[in-house]
Formats: structure tokens, C-alpha cells, sequence
């Protein structure tokens, strides 16, 4: 029995590729679980370890950080360990972080564990679209990703409901330890059906070694870029000196990326895949749709609870319609994804968002509660439009060598991009309300407060009109012929 279960699966059922895009869905979930529910208990949280708006944030942006930077080591860890011990791992990393930050006295422990599970979301994000445009024919890819992009944001979309309620009854701690349970059944899945072989289908290649230098910059500039914009804030010139060292980060990283690809060595990012019109515009769209992305969902549950005065329980309330709504946009996007140009669908995903965004700004405090959800809903059909199509469209034109690290590269940048949003509109937003004359230390709402919240919420509608624009380039036609099974 022991000997049966260690051998790969056979690959050759037809539905061993639908079984296997099951078992990366389950640990996906958790980690998209992971990096959203705990914004439900971020007043409460900040309440408890008596910190500010400014530091709380972090407890998202940590994890953003942490995140943004494991996705660049996917394709490493795939060609070094096999798809199923690195799968193993990163579910047993999050699975970790959650318990410790349930148990956590003190806001470093809460901070380390989230940074733990951030690390552990980043590795195994990227893995669906490997997947996706690996295992399976180019006429069945918008339909694996819409089936895939249902289950995911069902998870997100019953966790803020099943979170808030949680909140209320026993304290923001019990929202750590949702992810248990889905990482053991992970455990089970990857057991069965997720092979041990590397992409490509050929072993692990234990003599590969890590751009550690690489992966040094990106972190580096990453944290230079986030701290830099806090810092900014408060008007100081370190936020000069921090924006100039991600700026240097940046140049940095790429000079070494292509001296290691020079050399013969295998670079975290193979700039290589810039030299596709499609890929390049998607990562501009991937950019800038993580910061509106993230931002918004920082910014929707604290909006609802600091300026509505909504409890936490009721918030998710609130948002269980729109992320039940999106499931099934994803899934009816996902079919239309296999025959309607990716950038058309992509733009009228965007629209719909920034017209949500600009929406919420009618809101006010003798506002019925269906138009809050009758907004929130329209963004997330926009989401629904966006999520299936965007992989698809940027990394079908890229060479099958190189989708492991296109997968990679565009999760990273739009990981960046969201690591950016939670930061920004942060900073923006106690900005607004000091300028406002308004605390968010202050335990009760007001007009002024309300007023700083939707010009947030008019700067993520500009930047969804913006990224709209490179959307409208991504028109590279999808390659001929279909995709042959995963090896």
C-alpha cells in the first residue's frame, strides 16, 4: 500500500489533470483565505495590542511583502524539490503560521507568522496557471481557469462572513486557525494526485542552485518601496532616501538577472519574457489591477466598520453576495475566455471596477444598505471579468520553456502592485481624514471621515481607467494548434 501511494499518479486518466488542478485549488484557497480574512480583524486586532492605523496595516502589508517575494522563487523550487514536496512544504508553512498567529501575545509574533504564511501564499500561487497552461488544451484553458477561479474565490467569499462572525463570538484570534483545516485536507489531495516530477515531467534537478542575490534585491526593494511610502506621510526626506534605494533596487535587479542569464545561469526572472508584446502589457494591467485589487479589499472591510459603523459579523454580511457573484462570473468568464479576445474581457473587467469604485462614493451614513451591496457587487462581476482572462492573455503567446517563469513574473508584479495598494491606501486615507479634520483614533463616524474614504475610492477608479489602457494591447493571437497533456 505504502509503495502504490509513493508512485507518481497515472497521468495518463483523463481526468488526472481536472484531479490534480482540484488538489492545487484546496491549498490556493487557504492561502487566498490567508491573505484576506484577517482584514476583518484588523480593528479589533489594533484595538487589542493598542497599536495605530499605520502599524495594523502591516499586518497585510507584511504579508504582501513576503508574498511578492517567494513567488519569484516558484520555478526554482519546481525544478529543485518536484511539484508535490514543494507543495508539502508550503502547505505545512501556512498551516504553521496560522496556529502560531492564533496563539500569538505579542503584535511581533502576529507580524512573523503572517510574514510565514505571505511566504508560503507566494510559492504555491503561481502553480494553478503552470498548471492550467501546461496540463491542458488551449480550447479547454479559459474553462480549467474559470473552474479554478470559482473555487478559489468561494473561499474569500465566505471567509469574510464566516471571519466576521467569528470575530464577534471569540475574538480576531479564531480567524488564524481557518486555514487548518484546508491545509490538512491539502495534505491528503497532494498526497494522491500531485506528482513528485519537476515541470516538464522530468525529475528534480537537485544541483540547481538559487539566485539568492536576486532574491536579496527584490525583497530589499520591495521593503524600501513599502517603508518609503509610509514614510512619505509624514513628509520626512528618509522617504526621499528609502523611494531612491527601491528605484536602485530595481535597476539593480534587473542588471543582475540579465548578467545571470549571460552566464549561463537560471535568472528569477527571465527578462526574456518582456520581449512579448502580450506578456509586457499584462504585467503593466497586472500592476496596476493589484494595487486597485488589494487596496480595495484593505480598504472595503475597514470603510464599512471605521466610517459605516457596521460590526464585523455585519460587514461580511455584506460582502457574501458579491464574492458568491463573482464565483459564478468567473466560471461563465472562464468559457467566454476560450473564445473572445482576452484584452476585450480584461477591459470591460476594469470598467465595471472603476465604476464600482466611483459608486461607492454616493454612499452615505442614511444610505439603504443594498446600494453598498449592489456597488460591491458590480466590482466584483468586474473581477470576474479580469481574473480568468489576464494569465491567459499575457502567457499563452510566451514559449512553453518559459511559462513556469511567466507564471511566476506576473504574480510577482501583481503581488507588487497589491503589496503597493494596502500601503497606499493607507496612507492616503489618514491622510484624507486628517486633512478632513477627523481620527480614525476617534470611536465615532462623521461626514468628514466619509468624504476622506471616497476620494480613496475616486483614486482606485483612475488607476482601473489607467490600467484600461494597456489593457486594450493585449491582442496577440492565441497559437495555433492545442497544448499537449503535462508530461
Amino acid at each position: 500500500m505504502t509503495a502504490s501511494l509513493s508512485r507518481p499518479p497515472d497521468r495518463s486518466h483523463p481526468r488526472y489533470r481536472w484531479l490534480l488542478l482540484l488538489s492545487v485549488m484546496v491549498g490556493t484557497m487557504a492561502s487566498i483565505m490567508s491573505s484576506t480574512i484577517v482584514n476583518v480583524a484588523i480593528p479589533d486586532m489594533s484595538r487589542y495590542f493598542a497599536v495605530g492605523q499605520e502599524r495594523a496595516q502591516w499586518v497585510s502589508s507584511g504579508f504582501m511583502v513576503s508574498m511578492t517575494a517567494s513567488m519569484l522563487t516558484t520555478p526554482w523550487l519546481l525544478a529543485r524539490y518536484g511539484y508535490r514536496r514543494t507543495y508539502f512544504g508550503t502547505m505545512a508553512l501556512l498551516m504553521a503560521g496560522g496556529i502560531a498567529g492564533g496563539l500569538a501575545n505579542r503584535f511581533a509574533v502576529v507580524l512573523a507568522a503572517r510574514v510565514a504564511e505571505g511566504l508560503a501564499a507566494g510559492v504555491v500561487q503561481p502553480i494553478p496557471a503552470i498548471i492550467i497552461l501546461r496540463a491542458f488544451e488551449s480550447n479547454e484553458q479559459g474553462r480549467a481557469s474559470g473552474i479554478f477561479g470559482m473555487g478559489v474565490v468561494l473561499a474569500p467569499a465566505l471567509g469574510p462572513s464566516i471571519g466576521g462572525v467569528l470575530v464577534d463570538l471569540f475574538g480576531w484570534r479564531s480567524i488564524f486557525f481557518m486555514v487548518v483545516p484546508f491545509c490538512l485536507a491539502s495534505f491528503w489531495l497532494a498526497w494522491k494526485f500531485v506528482p513528485m516530477t519537476a515541470p516538464g515531467g522530468v525529475m528534480a534537478q537537485r544541483g540547481n542552485r538559487l539566485d539568492w542575490r536576486g532574491l536579496l534585491l527584490g525583497v530589499a526593494g520591495t521593503l524600501c518601496l513599502l517603508n518609503g511610502l509610509v514614510e512619505l506621510h509624514g513628509g520626512g526626506p528618509s522617504s526621499i532616501v528609502l523611494l531612491v534605494a527601491a528605484a536602485a533596487a530595481l535597476v539593480a535587479f534587473l542588471a543582475w538577472q540579465r548578467r545571470v542569464k549571460a552566464g549561463g545561469g537560471e535568472p528569477l526572472m527571465d527578462l526574456a519574457l518582456f520581449g512579448s508584446r502580450s506578456f509586457a502589457m499584462g504585467s503593466v494591467v497586472a500592476f496596476i489591477y493589484g494595487t486597485a485589487l488589494f487596496g480595495s479589499t484593505y480598504l472595503l472591510p475597514v470603510y464599512m466598520q471605521v466610517a459605516l459603523g457596521l460590526s464585523p459579523s455585519y460587514v461580511g454580511t455584506i460582502l457574501l453576495p458579491a464574492g458568491l457573484v463573482l464565483a459564478v462570473t468567473i466560471a461563465l468568464v472562464g468559457r467566454l475566455a476560450d473564445r473572445k479576445p482576452t484584452g476585450l474581457l480584461v477591459s470591460v473587467g476594469l470598467a465595471l471596477l472603476a465604476g464600482s469604485f466611483a459608486l461607492m462614493t454616493s454612499i452615505h451614513l442614511q444610505s439603504a444598505i443594498w446600494l453598498l451591496v449592489a456597488w460591491a457587487i458590480l466590482g466584483r462581476i468586474g473581477l470576474g471579468f479580469i481574473l480568468p482572462s489576464l494569465n491567459l492573455g499575457s502567457m499563452r503567446s510566451l514559449d512553453r520553456s518559459l511559462i513556469p517563469q511567466g507564471s511566476s513574473a506576473i504574480n510577482f508584479v501583481r503581488m507588487l502592485g497589491g503589496a503597493t495598494g494596502v500601503s497606499l491606501c493607507g496612507i492616503v486615507l489618514e491622510w484624507r481624514v486628517a486633512a478632513h479634520g477627523d481620527s480614525l483614533a476617534n470611536p465615532v463616524t462623521s461626514v468628514a471621515r466619509l468624504a476622506a474614504f471616497n476620494e480613496v475610492f475616486w483614486m482606485l477608479a483612475a488607476l482601473c481607467a489607467l490600467a484600461m489602457a494597456a489593457a486594450s494591447q493585449l491582442r496577440e493571437p492565441r497559437p495555433a494548434g492545442k497544448r499537449q497533456q503535462s508530461e
